[in-house]
């Protein structure tokens, strides 16, 4: 039986959100965005100047406005070691506060952040910086200069450039533009409900090169919040945080579920949990429900590929649809690819605003991933009749 692609309607029971509308092209694109990542995060700097921005395990931390300053100088630093509109800027820093200044630098600058992992060897972090011509690597001291803010960027112009593996193991470029970020962090704020009221974000171990941490990490600070960055994995050592939004791997808030001293701190203070993966089994999402009764549960699944987002499930349903990744949202559509695709059963294709424009110098290969606009996942997957995604197994594309 030859293939097929069947799209699948979103569901509009939940995350509905009207500044979604079908552009000329097809896609489904918001309206209203900033221009560009640079001018969203200005504007919640001068809105939300003297909220603690940052925050580490020491209690270091720096407001919006203290970022910004010490952002903006070290933009200086990186134009006066030549610095141009477009270069791209590896960033190889240890979580924390000097990571965050190092990206928004980058930014100020009109580079292109290059999230390089700790966790690569020497030979891994060369591959990637020769692969991403960046002209400069960022893993010491950041240079510092005089203020120097670039505001000129467009919506689809590359503000990131994010290394993720292929199907073989080797590391490729994903270009990320500013509507990529842009449209992903105002999805994800709007289907979490996130307020300006000044939540704190607890984010466990981030991986903050990684385009899933960096977006719950710009979340959080569009909105006026404190990014707690913690890489401590014991539950116990979170209970002074303060943080009313805990955000960590499935398998770490199952181990703080089962650890009574984290129980004791989450139902006092956590409103929110937020995690990422390819579903949770029904006894772990009863066990978090059981550890977390008065906060809102949120699964997101994504890929480098599609901002880190596009699928999630709703809180209401944690329960009912266990292993489930949830539906479409923020303008990701869905469809299914391959000689059983009527049947809700194939290749997990997406369309949408965080879909990503390309890899870096691999034209070949981006082709290969796109029908009709469409962007194959390489995830198999069953999507029912009310739009609900079930990962089946891993990668199979090329």
């Amino acid at each position: 039986m030859p293939s097929s692609l069947v799209e699948y309607p979103c569901n509009r029971l939940f995350f509905r959100d009207d500044r979604v509308v079908r552009a000329r092209d097809g896609i489904l694109r918001y309206c209203g965005l900033n221009p560009s990542l640079t001018e969203l995060l200005d504007v919640a700097v001068h809105r939300y100047a003297g909220r603690v921005a940052v925050e580490e395990d020491d209690g270091r931390a720096l407001t919006f406005s203290q970022l910004w300053t010490s952002a903006a100088r070290v933009a200086g630093g990186l134009k006066e070691r030549g610095v141009e509109i477009g270069d791209r800027v590896a960033v190889r820093q240890p979580v924390g506060l000097r990571w965050v200044e190092a990206f928004v630098g980058v930014l100020l600058a009109g580079g292109v952040p290059v999230g390089v992992s700790p966790a690569l060897d020497d030979t891994q972090t060369g591959k990637v910086i020769e692969d991403s011509a960046s002209v400069l690597t960022l893993d010491g001291d950041l240079p510092e200069g005089i203020s120097y803010i670039d505001d000129g960027a467009g919506p689809e112009e590359l503000v990131l450039l994010s290394y993720a593996p292929d199907s073989s193991g080797s590391l490729r470029g994903v270009e990320l533009s500013n509507e990529n970020l842009l449209s992903t962090i105002e999805s994800v704020v709007h289907a979490r409900g996130f307020g300006s009221e000044g939540l704190r974000n607890l984010l466990v171990d981030p991986e903050l090169h990684a385009i899933g941490s960096l977006i719950e990490l710009l979340s959080t600070l569009v909105v006026g919040g404190t990014a707690l960055l913690t890489t401590n994995r014991d539950a116990a050592s979170w209970r002074g945080t303060g943080a009313d939004v805990l955000t960590a791997a499935p398998d770490v808030l199952v181990r703080a579920a089962e650890d009574a001293r984290a129980t004791r701190f989450v139902r006092g203070s956590v409103r929110w949990i937020d995690y990422r993966g390819s579903g949770l089994p029904a006894d772990q999402a009863r066990l978090l429900r059981r550890t977390f009764p008065d906060a809102k549960h949120f699964l997101c699944w994504g890929m480098t590929e599609t901002c880190g987002s596009g699928l999630a499930l709703p809180d209401e349903c944690a329960l009912t649809h266990a292993g489930s990744v949830g539906i479409a949202f923020g303008g990701m559509e869905v469809a299914l690819f391959g000689p059983d695709a009527a049947d809700g059963y194939g290749e997990l294709l997406c369309r949408g605003p965080g879909v990503m424009r390309g890899y870096w110098n691999r034209p070949e290969a981006t082709a290969k991933r796109f029908t009709s606009g469409w962007f194959h996942t390489g995830d198999t997957a069953r999507i029912d009749g009310n739009g609900f995604v079930r990962i089946v197994f891993g990668d199979i594309a090329p």
